[in-house]
């Protein structure tokens, strides 16, 4: 990833954990989004948009938590509700007044969801969507699209960056991919195509592509998958893990003004703890009631962490923090002032890179195309291209994810002279290096 010199002179503790951590752990690391060449920094604190390292190092976050801290790290109010929490208990393993009221709360908000389950992340609440779908409507087949991330659920683990055919990890069988059919992003014409008159349970579908590279959907896209689904019988499933509460208090499906018939959410709804969570029109969740259906018509759902307490503690801080306070309307404006600054800069000087994004998200595409509406430029040397930057970016002290392809969230806690900052690198990096 061509991390610089000084890199390695500032960073020795996190390099002697690395060489710890080799012995315990493949690869040193938890998650492969978290390695990082020549090895990854380690964090001692979080505060606000900063992030500190174990070496004292402090860098502009806008990986998140994988952007699930909308409102920064540490938050006031979510920290003291955790903390209030603690004094009473951290994983009942039973039912409690929380369940009843985050669930509630999250009806309030989102359009679609007439009833609610927990669970323990988005990995999980996609699998159990899914395993919903089949249910519902005694089919197998799921259609996914290109580009899509949706955790590492064997059926939905596909196709997730060029070259499509290439399995992103073995072990995946073919009988678990054999019911997974793989759509064209923003093309509805293709999706028709494919789709044709297989009897499919569901389409999943991002309203914005994360790992993709905060790839909108096209409006008029969505719609036309509404209007597939209801044509032909399959579920449309949005996963909102990365929308959800971060495109507004509605999700993706109020922005864009179309109804999914279940949703999974993730991240935010949960306060940055770990939490999945299922959502959808009540004739379909009912099918996760064991006390009105069993056998084929009857989902299992469930887990010890599933709607964890301190989870939704931080889950509830954080949703009415959004609701009480100017959140969107910050996030939104440091979102569109960093996407347009960024553009400018790539179009003055004609350099080979695009800015994709919505609201406080945005990613940089390696790319002399017009419009990125899909991942399919995505190559070795956009990936070469994209790692020089992110090194640069974090010498800098500015923390973007991932190396392979730069995506970032903008926080409640980040500020215009973050984004400055941020706008400032880029144009020194496009300055001194080609494309």
């Amino acid at each position: 990833m061509m991390i610089t010199p000084t890199f390695e002179l500032k960073t020795p503790r996190s390099r002697e954990l690395y060489g710890r951590a080799l012995q315990t752990l493949p690869a040193g690391v938890s998650y492969r989004n978290r390695f990082l060449e020549p090895y990854p920094f380690y964090v001692d604190s979080a505060h606000g948009s900063k992030i500190v390292d174990v070496d004292g190092n402090q860098y502009t976050d806008y990986w998140c938590t994988h952007f699930s801290m909308i409102l920064g790290h540490s938050h006031p109010r979510v920290k003291e509700a955790i903390e209030k929490q603690l004094l009473k208990g951290w994983n009942f393993g039973l039912v409690h007044e929380l369940e009843v009221r985050h669930a509630e709360l999250i009806k309030r908000f989102v359009p679609s969801a007439e009833m609610i389950r927990f669970s323990n992340s988005g990995t999980e609440a996609n699998m159990y969507a899914s395993r919903l779908a089949r249910v519902y409507t005694k089919r197998q087949l799921v259609g996914k699209f290109e580009g899509g991330w949706h955790g590492g659920y064997d059926a939905l683990h596909c196709a997730i960056k060029p070259p499509f055919d290439a399995s992103p990890s073995g072990g995946l069988t073919r009988g678990a991919l054999n019911d997974t059919i793989v759509l064209p992003y923003n093309d509805l014409d293709g999706t028709r195509r494919i789709v044709g008159k297989r009897d499919l349970a569901a389409v999943i579908v991002e309203p914005v592509q994360g790992a993709g590279g905060m790839i909108p959907a096209d409006r008029e896209f969505l719609k036309g998958l509404r209007e597939l689904c209801d044509e032909t019988g399959a579920l449309l499933i949005f996963d909102e893990v990365i929308t959800g509460f971060r495109l507004g208090l509605g999700g993706g499906q109020a922005y864009f003004n179309v109804r999914p018939d279940l949703t999974v959410f993730g991240k935010i709804v949960g306060g940055g703890l770990p939490i999945g969570t299922i959502a959808g029109r009540q004739d379909i969740m009912e099918h996760m009631d064991h006390t009105k259906y069993s056998g084929e018509d009857f989902c299992f759902q469930g887990g010890t962490g599933a709607a964890n307490i301190l989870t939704l503690v931080a889950g509830e801080a954080t949703i009415l923090t959004l609701r009480e306070e100017p959140v969107y309307d910050k996030i939104d404006g440091l979102g569109n002032r960093a996407r347009t600054e960024l553009s400018e800069i790539f179009d003055r000087k004609n350099y080979g890179a695009r800015i994709t994004g919505v609201g406080s998200l945005f990613a940089i595409h390696f790319t002399k195309a017009k419009q990125v509406r899909d991942i399919r430029h995505f190559s070795e040397e956009h990936k070469e291209q994209s790692k020089r930057m992110f090194a640069f970016l974090l010498g800098n002290g500015a923390l973007v994810m991932v190396p392979e392809l730069l995506h970032a969230a903008i926080s409640y806690s980040h500020s215009d002279a973050d984004i400055e900052a941020l706008v400032s690198s880029v144009e020194r990096f496009s300055a001194t290096h080609s494309v």
